[in-house]
């Protein structure tokens, strides 16, 4: 399990002017993220401090006095809506259940000629487009995503997709719930220490595909989306990234994963895990299997102390947050 907090403190506005790039080269976990405001919290585990300083004071140690600002977003979803009703004839479920305990009422799914790659391109094209940004100017692109469409990655191909014609770094961050959160401090770290001036962040999953939609307790959550920020240099007094909080504990994988299949690996590989038999079989990944009352316990033990830890770095209090926004953990457990 991974928790992930941090604050940020810019606004989105519509737009941007560019900024030219500096020369750049080239198992499961929960994120409990935040969005923007004057101060908002974007998280996976924390509590308060004792006083307030500007960013510019922050006790956030820092490699160089340069700070990072998000100037875009966007998003993408599936044409497909799933609604509780349409659940309750999968399962013994029903929409009054789901959406009490939940607040969902939809998902989206996708379907047809719809692919995870060809949303992740929509959000991007639509943060570089709020921001009024060239893609050529891009320095690093991450791709946020545990449902790659291909195993060595999905990053370089949506560099195509978007027409960078001078190849920037690009590669996939593999966290689950953490993965968004994760990419955003990865852009403010190459642009605090290693030079980068323009960042694409980009979180998308397509976790339908492995939902077992027979289970109750895991095809009631998850969804398809895709979402992008562009991260971009600035001064240290317009810095938007006040302070983080990370923490992984391994523990946590019994209870929310999709390992490989475990008849499968029994087929093919030996006690000390070399190959039985050569070729080997195709292997493939099993539905997401999530014990929900223990993701909720870690969750209301680990977020509240991460959230706090994260505020302290920062030099705020709890009064200095406008929004607090999380990703969502719920005890489903049917009796």
């Amino acid at each position: 399990m991974a928790n992930a907090s941090g604050f940020f403190t810019p606004s989105v506005p519509r737009l941007r002017s560019k900024v030219q790039p500096s020369i750049g080269v080239s198992r499961s976990g929960f994120c409990f993220s935040g969005g923007i405001s004057r101060r908002v919290v974007c998280s996976s585990a924390i509590e308060g401090a004792e006083k307030h300083v500007s960013p510019s004071e922050s006790r956030m140690p820092k490699l160089v006095s340069k700070g990072c600002k998000l100037v875009g977003c966007g998003s993408a979803v599936p044409s497909l809506s799933v609604s509780n009703d349409d659940l309750s004839k999968i399962v013994d479920t029903s929409d009054e259940w789901i959406s009490v305990r939940t607040g969902i009422r939809n998902r989206r799914v996708m379907s047809g000629k719809e692919s995870l790659k060809k949303l992740a391109v929509e959000a991007a094209r639509k943060a570089l487009e709020m921001a009024d940004f060239d893609p050529n100017d891009l320095d690093l692109i991450l791709m946020c995503t545990s449902t790659p469409e291909d195993i060595f990655g999905s990053a370089p191909q949506i560099q195509r997709e978007l027409g960078c014609r001078n190849s920037p770094l690009a590669y996939d961050i593999t966290a689950a719930c953490s993965g968004f959160v994760l990419g955003l401090i990865s852009a403010a770290s190459h642009i605090r220490g290693g030079g980068f001036r323009n960042v694409l962040v980009i979180g998308a999953d397509g976790l339908s595909r492995f939902v077992d939609w027979t289970d109750r307790g895991t095809c009631i959550l998850f969804g398809d989306a895709a979402g992008a920020v562009l991260v971009q240099a600035c001064d240290a007094e317009e810095d938007g990234l006040l302070s983080f909080d990370l923490h992984s504990d391994g523990e946590g994988g019994r209870h929310l994963g999709a390992p490989i299949n475990d008849n499968e690996t029994d087929e093919l590989l030996g006690s000390n895990g070399s190959a039985l038999d050569f070729p080997p079989k195709k292997s493939s990944y099993s539905c997401i299997q999530m014990n929900g009352k223990e993701v909720f316990r870690f969750a209301v033990r680990c977020v509240p102390q991460s959230i706090e830890s994260a505020l302290e770095k920062a030099g705020l209090v709890s009064g200095n947050v406008d929004w607090l926004l999380l990703h969502q953990v719920y005890d489903l457990g049917y009796n």
